[in-house]
């Protein structure tokens, strides 16, 4: 990307926009943090007023069910964002599991408002705060958020009947794009089932916590990452076609096996498609990678914003 337009897209992402497609689950309760603990792939228990946790929850085989942001209102009060198209399945799926503990899961979506923070709408000192910081602003919570094309971003979840973040407004395929920009998937219907975190690169952007306790899958995901049988991992990529979460992704040598999926896609400012991939490492040594098949649209991997664990 050439200076002028990376300088271009970056004045571009910057303002507020309402995120419509996420949801909330509410977990109160005094065993609440307990709870979550030993569900998902994150510390809970451990967890501050002044942190988020990236987590997935997974299947016994490791697998992704969904995956969230998630934080402290207070000890007993405990937010999860996350795709809103999967938060019935996951609210019945956690819900299960609750037993005896003192925890009531709720779909909260109603009740509060999500909204993406860019550029200089950010709130002040915001840029210098390291991902996954949260803090309080009234009864709102700002979040910090990985950048985008190097512009700092945040997200706000605040009650309905707090006023919104006061700032221009900036489109949801922006923010969207921003997303994909990230490296950090947001998990879908299309994807559901499909990964285990290791294959988002969850664990070198603070979604995984290998010290902690057992969660659904834990043994899986472990095993993945110390005895080297990870074989796919997270690229950002552009193509100048559509894509979409769920479209197959092949090698042009070899038109019967896909070598990967699409996890997120937005369309670029500059045109065409960004997508967040997830892809076998093998498939990187030759051949061009297309979407839909193996004579389908390229797809050309962008440099990813962050550093892979194994390279830290």
């Amino acid at each position: 990307m050439h200076d002028t337009q990376s300088s271009q897209i970056s004045f571009a992402l910057r303002g507020i926009a309402r995120l419509s497609h996420l949801g909330v689950i509410r977990v109160e309760g005094d065993d609440a943090a307990k709870f979550l603990h030993g569900q998902l792939t994150q510390d809970f228990s451990l967890l501050g007023q002044d942190q988020a946790r990236l987590a997935a929850f997974c299947s016994a085989k490791g697998r992704m069910q969904a995956s969230f942001i998630g934080f402290k209102r207070s000890p007993g009060d405990i937010l999860l964002v996350c795709s809103r198209d999967l938060l019935a399945t996951t609210l019945k799926r956690l819900s299960m599991f609750v037993m005896r503990a003192k925890a009531k899961l709720t779909d909260a979506t109603d009740t509060y408002a999500i909204y993406g923070l860019a550029g200089d709408a950010v709130l002040p000192g915001a840029a210098a705060t390291p991902p996954w910081a949260a803090s309080q602003v009234g009864d709102a919570t700002a979040l910090t958020l990985y950048p985008a094309a190097g512009v700092a971003r945040q997200m706000w979840v605040a009650p309905v009947d707090v006023p919104a973040p006061a700032g221009p407004a900036l489109a949801l395929d922006t923010w969207l794009w921003s997303e994909v920009q990230s490296g950090i998937a947001t998990l879908s219907q299309p994807v559901f089932d499909a990964f285990v975190p290791q294959m988002l690169n969850f664990e070198s952007v603070g979604g995984v916590n290998f010290k902690k306790g057992c969660y659904p899958g834990q043994e899986v995901v472990a095993r993945s990452q110390f005895r080297g049988t990870l074989k796919r991992r997270g690229f950002v990529a552009h193509c100048d076609a559509a894509l979409q979460p769920g479209q197959e992704v092949f090698n042009s040598l070899d038109a019967e096996q896909p070598v990967g999926l699409v996890v997120q896609a937005a369309m670029a400012p500059s045109g065409g498609f960004d997508a967040i991939v997830s892809l076998q490492l093998s498939a990187l040594a030759s051949g061009t990678l297309r979407a839909g098949s193996s004579n389908g649209p390229a797809l050309a991997l962008l440099p990813l914003p962050y550093a892979l664990m194994e390279d830290i």
